[in-house]
């Protein structure tokens, strides 16, 4: 969010009562004349990197994509139509072969089949093409190495004492996982769900759980150093399953076997609404 405010260049923004005005320094011989913005062109000019279509926005419907991803060792082109009648949490990472990427990734995959089991699919996205996902994928994540250490001994029965040692390195792979990574080459996707880095062409670290009729439930964006929690996200994805099915809603740090709060008014419970 900060970055793509920060692409506002040089604009001041005042709230009036006839909505929200922008004023901008001088740019296209407008010299400071304000203008009102209505809700849609606000939604589009701070929640866009550019893109000419609507980014993503809870409530509304998910933006639609078709692409290929590496599943299973495997080229394959997935579409959000692919998902319809299932959760599915998109999530935006920055570049392959990198830091913080593969600790989500992984985590993600080792999590795989908690989601599978609550009808909820999770697919990687970044910028780069299918050939380096799979490149990334058939790197592994560790190598071990036995090195053997030999040294005259005649004092010992045999003419060499020898010593192995086992040593292991992070090779930087990702290994075998379970989920599939989507490339957006040509960055239409991280475009259409805002998060986009104009600058250097990489997406920031978005996050999405779309339910089965492709509506956007939940979006959360963070800046390219920090993670995300993958237990928080399931968490999320039965929340709101819980809520669709039962009609209750789930106050702060619910989990399945937390209370929930009717909104009923049939309760008096304090946190009714």
């Amino acid at each position: 969010m900060a970055a793509t405010v920060g692409r506002l260049l040089r604009t001041s923004v005042r709230v009036a009562a006839g909505g929200l005005k922008v004023a901008a320094a001088c740019q296209h011989g407008v010299g400071g004349a304000a203008r009102v913005l209505s809700a849609p062109v606000l939604q589009k000019s701070f929640f866009s990197t550019g893109s000419s279509r609507w980014a993503a926005a809870v409530t509304q419907p998910a933006p639609g994509f078709k692409a290929t991803a590496v599943h299973n060792g495997e080229f394959k082109d997935l579409s959000l139509a692919d998902f319809k009648g299932k959760y599915l949490v998109l999530f935006f990472y920055p570049l392959d072969f990198t830091f913080v990427c593969p600790t989500e990734i992984i985590s993600f995959s080792d999590k795989a089949k908690e989601f599978h089991d609550v009808n909820c699919e999770v697919v990687g996205v970044s910028v780069d093409s299918h050939f380096t996902h799979l490149a990334w994928i058939n790197t592994p994540r560790k190598v071990q190495i036995t090195l053997t250490i030999r040294r005259d001994c005649s004092a010992c029965v045999d003419e060499y004492v020898c010593q192995r040692l086992l040593l292991t390195f992070q090779a930087g792979g990702l290994g075998n996982i379970h989920i599939p990574l989507l490339s957006d080459l040509n960055k239409q996707i991280s475009r259409d769900y805002g998060v986009l880095l104009d600058g250097p062409g990489i997406a920031l670290r978005g996050l999405f759980i779309i339910d089965p009729n492709g509506v956007v439930k939940h979006m959360s964006v963070n800046d390219l150093p920090v993670g995300r929690s993958v237990e928080e996200t399931l968490r999320l994805v039965k929340a709101f399953q819980f809520v669709e099915t039962h009609g209750e809603v789930c106050p702060a740090s619910w989990t399945p076997k937390s209370p929930t709060v009717s909104i009923s008014g049939k309760t008096a419970d304090p946190y009714s609404t």
